[in-house]
């Protein structure tokens, strides 16, 4: 690498890193946004802001807590003042036309807001004699902006200002140094990844866990079950390998609820929940809450011999539990019924169809007295 290349991959690695934390910054301001606002206590660091015009500002708790309401902007200020103690960087949110007097731009920032309302998006240079880079990027009008400044006049998609970052970034060219700084500015940017993301991290993990998991018996729900059962089917059919589900399903679980009450009811679910679950023994073996008092469990690779053993064995486990059931006659105790249903590997059904088989084997364990097994036209003696 000569001296020209190396101060050209110099300024292309201090533009993106620019880049980079510019859409960090708009990723927490979105979060932010997306909550309608976040709240936190007032304190002596902490001043409620005089420029954010909503009645709902202020929240007073009690003598001794009152909160106060942070917008991305007020949230961007902050997270400046951070960002400039601890790792040196500094960023400025600014406008042409601001609310906040603090936020009125330099001359520098003015020059690249004009070129912002003329089509240009982003903008990077070398300050300080090569010690810094400055990196702007433009701000554009959302939806959610326009409580504050649509008095201001603009609308959806407008440019309305742009936010500047200035980090430590030496213009030298030699090798060792230019590598140095590569270590130096991915190390900052994985930092501010953490400060800026581990919230956000954490929201989505959370919410992510809340979609596919039963809330109740903490076992997956009928969303994962339709999504696993999509996949093992493609594979099926692409291995011609065996198929089998079970559906399970309470026996007079409504006059458990009717005599016990339901918060014994959950926990009744629960329990069987745990029981199929630790009944089944491969990693690729799969079981799901399917809805109310109904269970359902995937196995791949097993054949409806395979699958009516396990069957039978989830049914005992649920019996031998002894879960006192007064009205369930003539066992008194809760217990369950399951329906198998197989797809051949050669064979080519929906998930549709295998639950609809697998229910009318359910429906007919039910016929024939509850607490026992049926596969689907071929009932287990």
């Amino acid at each position: 690498m000569n001296y020209t290349q190396a101060i050209k991959e110099q300024k292309r690695v201090a533009l993106e890193t620019g880049k980079s934390f510019f859409e960090l910054i708009l990723i927490s301001r979105m979060w932010n946004s997306l909550h309608g606002g976040v709240y936190a206590p007032v304190t002596e660091k902490l001043k409620p802001n005089p420029y954010l015009k909503t009645p709902m500002r202020d929240i007073h708790v009690n003598k001794d807590l009152t909160l106060t309401m942070i917008n991305p902007a007020f949230m961007t200020r902050q997270l400046s003042e951070i960002a400039i103690e601890k790792r040196r960087i500094q960023f400025h949110i600014t406008s042409l036309n601001p609310i906040r007097p603090e936020n009125s731009p330099s001359e520098r920032e003015k020059q690249y807001l004009k070129a912002f309302e003329k089509g240009i998006k982003e903008v990077g240079i070398s300050t300080d004699r090569g010690s810094s880079f400055f990196y702007m990027g433009a701000l554009t009008t959302e939806k959610t902006c326009l409580g504050c400044h649509a008095e201001q006049g603009y609308k959806q998609g407008d440019i309305r200002g742009g936010i500047s970052i200035t980090f430590p970034f030496t213009m030298d060219p030699p090798i060792f140094f230019l590598l140095m700084g590569h270590l130096m500015i991915g190390a900052a940017g994985l930092c501010c990844s953490i400060i800026f993301g581990s919230r956000l991290g954490k929201a989505y993990t959370t919410i992510q866990q809340q979609a596919l998991i039963d809330a109740l018996t903490e076992i997956p729900n009928r969303r994962s079950f339709m999504e696993t059962i999509s996949r093992e089917l493609k594979r099926s059919h692409r291995l011609k390998k065996p198929l089998s589900i079970i559906l399970c399903d309470i026996d007079n679980f409504k006059l458990y609820n009717d005599t016990y009450g339901h918060s014994r009811g959950d926990r009744c679910l629960k329990r069987i929940a745990l029981g199929i679950k630790n009944t089944l023994t491969r990693p690729v073996d799969f079981c799901a809450r399917y809805g109310g008092e109904e269970f359902v469990v995937l196995l791949p690779d097993t054949s409806m011999k395979g699958a009516g053993h396990v069957a039978e064995k989830i049914c005992l486990s649920i019996h031998g539990m002894n879960i006192a059931h007064e009205r369930s006659l003539p066992f008194k105790a809760v217990t369950i019924s399951l329906g198998v249903s197989t797809l051949d590997g050669a064979a080519f059904l929906s998930s549709d169809e295998l639950l609809k088989n697998a229910d009318m084997a359910l429906y007919k364990a039910k016929e024939n007295g509850r607490n026992r097994v049926e596969l689907f036209n071929s009932p287990v003696v």
